[in-house]
């Protein structure tokens, strides 16, 4: 059978050829990009992957738990972090060299603090006072009423309110790492101890609690220092000179409107230590009279200063500024970074008030 085939012409072969090439220059290009994309892909995965968390196992005594009783405990993932490593490294020091003339020497701060015994003398040093505690105890029953005794008046020196404690007996006891971290932590930060913790250390926690016989596990990222540096620390550390600009500046503020009751500040870092004059300047400030059975015109004691200066940030808040960073046991032990912080704030809010 003949077939009718065609002529093709000179021009019309150029545009088929024409359409080929680009044809395959598009199915060309494709696959480059494919290949691109590929290896794309695979370099990111080769800088994540290392740093994606791997799943965790966990031993049967970690959910052997009561009812709604939660448990938490360092992602295995995270054990090494070099920030974790150096924040237990500072704190063992520190309680060997408080601790130095009691022949304690501490290596584990799981293994050697979860009876109470260290905690109970560290404390003890730190506090001033002795514990009416018995000195040894066997038995975890007697070790739990003992680390109870110790954690109460480690809690009431420390005043913290209920939600914010991140330790209990239980947690002590059961060696949390977690919550030891978290305690030690607080007491370093109370007593103002001559070390150096090191800034953002934030590690992940896995979470156990058992609801309806099921434990339940989830993780969470756990934060135990945040120090972030602001525009103070640089003044303090590379820029005496304009740091005392600012001061200049912030007791010109606070004296304009102390003066009105006959009173002047001449240094920040003392003369607010007691808080009664954060009291006296919040109410100049906004406009009102502060009741004397407020707060101590006259505190005699660190409890009462203390009492003063979180009175002044309630004040604050009640005048929709934020509850300031520093704690009020930093003001009363004259920080002056803390209290510039706080004055500032004021200064940036207020600067217009008459």
């Amino acid at each position: 059978k003949m077939m009718n085939v065609s002529k093709q012409s000179p021009s019309s072969r150029k545009k088929d050829d024409s359409f080929l090439g680009k044809l395959g220059g598009t199915l060309a290009r494709r696959k480059k990009a494919k290949e691109v994309s590929e290896l794309q892909e695979e370099g990111m995965n080769a800088i994540n992957l290392p740093l994606s968390p791997t799943p965790f196992e966990l031993h049967p005594e970690d959910i052997m738990l009561e009812e709604n009783e939660v448990r938490t405990m360092v992602d295995p993932n995270s054990k090494n972090d070099q920030k974790l490593q150096e924040l237990m490294k500072v704190l063992i020091d520190w309680i060997n060299d408080v601790l130095v003339g009691e022949r304690i020497i501490v290596k584990d701060l799981a293994e050697d603090l979860y009876d109470g015994q260290v905690l109970q003398k560290l404390f003890e040093k730190l506090e001033g006072e002795k514990l009416n505690v018995a000195e040894v105890t066997q038995s975890e029953i007697a070790q739990k009423q003992k680390l109870q005794t110790v954690l109460e008046r480690i809690n009431d020196a420390l005043k913290v309110s209920t939600r914010s404690i991140k330790w209990n007996v239980d947690s002590v006891h059961a060696k949390s790492i977690v919550a030891i971290l978290h305690l030690l932590v607080a007491l370093s930060q109370h007593f103002r101890a001559p070390i150096r913790l090191p800034d953002h250390v934030s590690i992940q926690v896995v979470v156990v609690q058992v609801r309806n016989l099921f434990a339940v596990v989830f993780l969470i990222n756990d934060v135990f220092l945040y120090s972030e540096r602001d525009a103070f620390d640089t003044l303090l550390d590379h820029a005496p000179d304009k740091l005392n600009v600012v001061k200049k500046t912030l007791i010109t503020f606070v004296n304009k409107h102390l003066n009105k009751l006959n009173l002047e500040v001449a240094e920040l870092d003392t003369q607010f230590a007691d808080g009664v004059y954060l009291v006296l300047l919040m109410g100049l400030l906004e406009g009102y009279f502060v009741p004397l059975y407020n707060f101590f015109l006259t505190p005699e004691n660190f409890d009462q200063k203390v009492h003063n200066v979180s009175f002044s940030f309630e004040l604050m808040q009640d005048g929709d500024l934020e509850r300031p960073k520093p704690r009020p046991e930093d003001i009363v032990n004259c920080d002056l970074k803390s209290t510039l912080r706080v004055l500032y704030n004021l200064f940036t809010r207020y600067r217009h008030v008459d």
